[in-house]
């Protein structure tokens, strides 16, 4: 029985104006990091949120230091922490599609709308009156604990890797950039990058750019066609649905855009992939090299089994595997492909597997980044206290979750993720219109302060 619960419930209720407009403060600093920037080391976006965690905390009357603009900590009280809370105030770009301001936080229908709203800023403005409720409802902490922000998850994690080296973090380490109720496994990553030269044959592809990052779904893509009229590419792309196609005829050469939807990569299925919808297209319409490219990423197949992969496990799942980047220009042809791997494979096996098979069809591999899988076994305490204080939360069984996403803490022994979405949500993380609903929100604010309690005393 969570001995807090129902006050904390009462507290939130009765604030929650205060933290809405709270939330509204930090979605409005554009906190896009960047290494292509006089601010150092993340530019101004990602130096301003962390200032604005930093005053946060210190108005709690927690001890802050900002760690060289990498990130930025507060102590709940003296002594050791026991526990870190990790989280993130960077968000990736705004993007296109959006129905709203992408950093203006709009609220309707129950929803709050804006990017970082679930990934990380929601989470993180949750954590921060988790605290401010144990402080202003004076919950006895027996012991310290410590909240984390860092400022380049979004860039490769760069942010905590330093951290780390000057405060290392203590045994129990949980971040709300992941799923409810545990998430304990984490997919390996590969991250690999491509090339090839096309022939060039009446019908060509004098340009293309398909993506603009390697971890999501490209949306939209722009094209320049030769010898092709846009009924002919209708045509070629009748079978696939929910895709908006738009063309303009100049001579021979057709230009036009092709919009899908954009999604995260470890969930390459709640998106509408324009890369490989085009690559398909154009193997249709007879286009030198895209028929070996479509045999590859296969439209609608999100597992690579078209290359010999297609693995799963009992406790990670299935793998994925997408085609997220495709630009030609001048018959050179560049690619990215993100894949999220089970726990029993390797980016060794992985990368050698997509390497042979793209060789094989003409392609050369250009480069690849790789992350291994991050596993933590449930049995452990700190994991069980987390599952019952969702258990106890939410009403619902507790048990551990797999992700093909890399959370703040993938790299982080023993960490798991705690929240900030459920399974069952799509919150257009990475994409237009991200959000997150108002009972989500308050879920993440009780969920967030049971546990501290809990995992303090």
């Amino acid at each position: 029985m969570l001995e807090y619960k129902k006050a904390f419930e009462k507290y939130f209720d009765e604030h929650m104006d205060e933290i809405i407009a709270s939330l509204g403060e930090i979605i409005a600093i554009p906190s896009v990091g960047t290494l292509q920037s006089d601010v150092k080391p993340f530019g101004e976006g990602s130096a301003k949120a962390l200032a604005w965690g930093e005053s946060f905390m210190k108005g709690l009357g927690m001890a802050t230091q900002n760690v060289d603009g990498y990130a930025v900590h507060g102590d709940f009280k003296q002594g050791e922490a026991v526990l870190a809370v990790l989280s993130h105030l960077d968000t990736v770009p705004a993007g296109e599609g959006w129905s709203f301001e992408p950093f203006e936080l709009t609220q309707k229908d129950g929803v709050l709308y804006g990017r970082g709203t679930i990934d990380d800023k929601g989470p993180s403005v949750a954590v921060l009156y988790a605290v401010k409720a144990i402080k202003d409802l004076k919950i006895p902490i027996n012991r310290n604990f410590r909240v984390v922000f860092g400022g380049f998850e979004e860039g490769g994690c760069d942010d905590i890797e330093y951290y780390q080296k000057k405060f290392p973090f203590p045994k129990m380490v949980f971040s709300p950039d992941g799923s409810f109720p545990v998430l304990n496994c984490e997919k390996g990553v590969v991250h690999l990058n491509f090339k090839g030269e096309l022939d060039k044959g009446e019908k060509y592809v004098a340009y293309l750019k398909a993506g603009t990052v390697i971890n999501a779904v490209p949306g939209k893509a722009e094209f320049v066609l030769a010898n092709i009229n846009g009924d002919e590419l209708s045509d070629a792309l009748s079978s696939l649905e929910g895709f908006k196609l738009n063309t303009e005829p100049q001579g021979n050469m057709l230009s036009g855009v092709l919009v899908g939807k954009s999604a995260h990569g470890s969930r390459p299925q709640n998106g509408l992939n324009t890369a490989s919808a085009l690559s398909q297209a154009f193997a249709k319409l007879g286009i030198p090299g895209f028929d070996k490219l479509s045999k590859l990423f296969v439209y609608g197949d999100h597992s690579g089994k078209a290359m010999g992969m297609g693995f799963s496990d009992n406790i990670s799942g299935e793998m994925t595997c997408a085609l997220t980047q495709l630009n030609v220009e001048q018959n050179h042809l560049t690619g990215g492909v993100d894949i999220r791997f089970p726990i029993d494979r390797t980016s060794k096996e992985i990368t050698g597997i997509i390497t042979d098979a793209l060789e094989r069809s003409g392609f050369e591999v250009t480069g690849a980044e790789c992350m291994e899988p991050h596993y933590v076994d449930q049995s452990s305490e700190f994991v069980q206290t987390l599952l019952s204080v969702y258990e106890g939360v939410s009403g619902k069984k507790g048990e551990c979750v797999s992700s093909g996403g890399v959370t703040y803490v993938h790299n982080t022994p023993g960490a798991v993720a705690f929240g900030a979405e459920f399974l069952w949500e799509n919150n257009n993380m990475h994409g237009a219109d991200e959000h997150i609903s108002l009972e989500t929100f308050r879920t993440n604010l009780n969920m967030y302060a049971n546990a501290i309690v809990e995992l303090t005393k």
